[in-house]
């Protein structure tokens, strides 16, 4: 009997630690992607806070932005934060590419793949590891807003609700243009270096930059080491990604939306994500400072508890 009590023991706290953040892997073994290739040995993944209620109602799937992973997107969940963990069981899945699920760094050989193929190995984590058949929304902010909408028209029953915050259900010429200009710079001898000042430059407004970044080098160099922890391949592997994402009709989607777009944003250009808020009716909240991209950590006062609002309805 002691024996038995210790192991439930064990079990709990193995269990109470996975719901706190702990890093976790689902192993898919050979998963085919949408074009037919096959990434081998595939493994994406996740970390899980909060408590999932008995009838599983309460899933809430975080995503990853571009060069982010879930360790990052860690400090927008918690208690009363965007991602309310109090509340909601809070599964954050790294996107792939992403350094930790199955990357050109990580996996030799691993062919190109989309936006579609990320939401694919997802719905592989939630239905066949977590045995998650249904969630209350997707979420996620920049390349995980393009995730969001993705998970909009992929799996239209899965949610009830979706809240693509900065991100795009389709680039445009403006977004090529950055994301392009980036990836040609990765084969040039200036390689991360230059692809991380023309992100820096995007991120925020003209007016931003003029206002807060008086030494302008620190923050060149700032942004710089950041990105040169991001292994090259896996960088680029994401790019492609993005400027592939296309997510076609909005018809298929049913799920209530919440979309975020921020009015000045230089990175992601708004007008196609409030277009697609106007045809499906959603609601649409939009950050009108001059943060620019950043506009979700700029305007948090206005972002969480909107977002706390439409979750509760």
């Amino acid at each position: 009997m002691k024996r038995i009590v210790s192991l439930l023991f064990l079990l709990a706290a193995a269990s109470a630690s996975a719901a706190d953040g702990t890093l976790q892997f689902a192993n898919l073994g050979d998963f085919k992607l949408d074009s037919g290739q096959i990434v081998r040995h595939c493994r994406i993944g996740y970390r899980t806070y909060g408590q999932l209620t008995e009838d599983r109602s309460n899933v809430i799937v975080a995503l990853t932005w571009f060069g982010g992973s879930t360790q990052g997107l860690a400090a927008w969940i918690g208690p009363s934060k965007l991602y309310d963990s109090s509340k909601f069981f809070v599964v954050a899945i790294d996107a792939l590419g992403d350094g930790v699920s199955s990357s050109p760094s990580n996996n030799a050989g691993m062919p190109p793949f989309t936006i579609r193929d990320m939401v694919h190995t997802q719905h592989e984590v939630l239905t066949r590891v977590l045995n998650v058949h249904h969630v209350y929304a997707v979420s996620g902010l920049s390349m995980g807003g393009m995730q969001a909408f993705q998970w909009a028209v992929s799996y239209p029953d899965f949610m009830d609700a979706v809240i693509p915050i900065v991100g795009t259900p389709k680039l445009t010429s403006y977004d090529l243009l950055l994301w392009k200009t980036e990836l040609s710079l990765l084969g040039s001898p200036l390689g991360m270096k230059a692809a991380a000042d023309i992100n820096e430059m995007h991120l925020h407004t003209p007016a931003w930059i003029v206002e807060h970044a008086s030494d302008i080098d620190a923050v060149m160099r700032s942004h710089e080491e950041a990105l040169r922890k991001i292994d090259v391949n896996d960088y680029a592997s994401q790019l492609r990604a993005m400027i592939a994402h296309d997510i076609g009709s909005p018809a298929a989607i049913r799920a209530k939306m919440l979309i975020v777009v921020s009015e000045q944003d230089h990175m992601v250009n708004p007008a196609p994500a409030r277009e697609l808020a106007a045809a499906t009716k959603s609601e649409l909240l939009i950050l009108t400072g001059d943060c620019g991209h950043l506009a979700t950590s700029c305007e948090q006062d206005k972002l969480v508890p909107a977002v706390a609002k439409f979750l509760a309805r």
